[in-house]
């Protein structure tokens, strides 16, 4: 792993090599047998979407784009109906669609994504961060807890529950 990355917005001349990113997770979700991100989505235009929001973010080194998050300063509708209680009432980002790039897995990449983003929530005064993912991705249920966010309960995304979780800032 490089010393040298960059925490930055992504734009439309990254999408391919974010594409393939997610195109990595999605395989990787299948071969560890989870149900996430199974059924079409997130998909290219997904991830277009994305950037075209100003949601997209990347952290990346010499080597390319390491790692990809779509992080989101906006109220995200599925965690208005949660079974369990939130952390805090207070404003907070939302951050979906996490993923690391295949040369870097195992790295500690999405460790430093997640730090990244807490730094750049914090300087934009937002001290809540909210994420969600299937109960069978043992990876991100991994670098939740290794980054200290807490369980608070189920959402519900297309009809399926999602584990819920917060992490207060300040």
């Amino acid at each position: 792993m490089t010393s040298q990355t960059e925490f930055r917005q992504a734009n439309l001349s990254d999408l391919n090599e974010i594409w393939q990113i997610i195109q990595f997770a999605i395989a990787s979700r299948k071969a560890d047998g989870s149900k996430q991100w199974q059924d079409g989505y997130p998909n290219i235009d997904s991830i277009r979407t994305d950037i075209n929001n100003s949601y997209a973010h990347v952290l990346s080194n010499e080597n390319g784009i390491m790692a990809y998050a779509a992080v989101i300063f906006d109220i995200e509708p599925a965690y208005e109906q949660i079974e369990g209680t939130w952390l805090s009432d207070q404003n907070y980002v939302v951050v979906h669609r996490i993923a690391v790039s295949e040369k870097a897995k195992g790295q500690g990449f999405a460790k430093i994504l997640m730090h990244e983003i807490e730094q750049l929530a914090i300087a934009k005064e937002t001290f809540s961060i909210r994420v969600d993912t299937n109960y069978d991705n043992p990876a991100m249920l991994r670098i939740l807890d290794q980054t200290g966010y807490q369980y608070c309960g189920e959402v519900y995304f297309r009809g399926d529950a999602r584990k819920a979780f917060e992490k207060v800032l300040n």
